[in-house]
């Protein structure tokens, strides 16, 4: 059955944003003489929004909230003024987004990046799809798994919880639609392992996304 909404998440779900990332965090650790990431190491500490990713990248003994804070707000002030230099939307998304708008289906984002980075990607690079809702982490707002931000997006749809989908790339977000009380699909091309996990939906390329979304 054709969802009335799918809630999709941003990093390694709808763009690729990891060598951006990378950047940022490296540029905070240089400032600190710290050591620096590869590709790979920071797309395994990415997913739990950025000022986790800080405290992960510190070397131990520096991961005081001090340290971290001040390392965040060195990666942010980068990080917003270099946000899309390398990061892309990964082939066939926007065709997606765009077969899903024009069958009916609202759309919406729920991401664990901080809110002005989330709206700032949507708004670079998909500014013809009009998403019910853009949400990403903020302060007083619990960061996915938590399911207040699926019952956001859900009453700002006006859809039941039968009616929607969850798409993502990591344990986190398929947690996050079980504890929203709504349907999750995994894809394969993220930054997670996800065949190895029981129990779920994965999807290998966008076009079997499509057709699960648009039988």
């Amino acid at each position: 059955m054709k969802p009335k909404l799918v809630i999709f998440d941003l990093d390694g779900t709808l763009l690729d944003t990891i060598d951006d990332l990378k950047e940022a965090v490296n540029h905070a650790m240089g400032l600190r003489g710290f050591p620096t990431f590869t590709r790979n190491e920071v797309m395994a500490m990415v997913g739990h929004g950025a000022r986790n990713l800080m405290r992960k990248a510190l070397p131990d003994g520096h991961k005081d909230d001090d340290m971290v804070d001040a390392a965040y707000n060195d990666f942010r002030d980068y990080y917003i003024t270099h946000i899309d230099i390398h990061t892309k939307p990964f082939v066939g998304i926007q065709n997606l987004l765009a077969k899903l708008h024009q069958e009916g289906v609202m759309l919406a984002v729920a991401s664990n990046k901080f809110q002005e980075g989330t709206e700032h990607l949507i708004k670079e690079f998909f500014p013809e799809i009009p998403f019910v809702a853009v949400l990403g982490g903020r302060p007083g707002f619990p960061l996915k798994p938590d399911p207040e931000i699926v019952g956001e997006v859900l009453r700002k749809a006006g859809v039941d919880k039968e009616e929607a989908v969850m798409v993502g790339d990591s344990p986190t977000d398929m947690r996050t639609a079980a504890n929203g009380g709504i349907r999750g699909i995994a894809v394969g091309w993220g930054y997670r392992d996800m065949r190895d996990i029981e129990g779920i939906t994965i999807v290998e390329t966008v076009d079997e996304l499509q057709k699960l979304l648009l039988p």
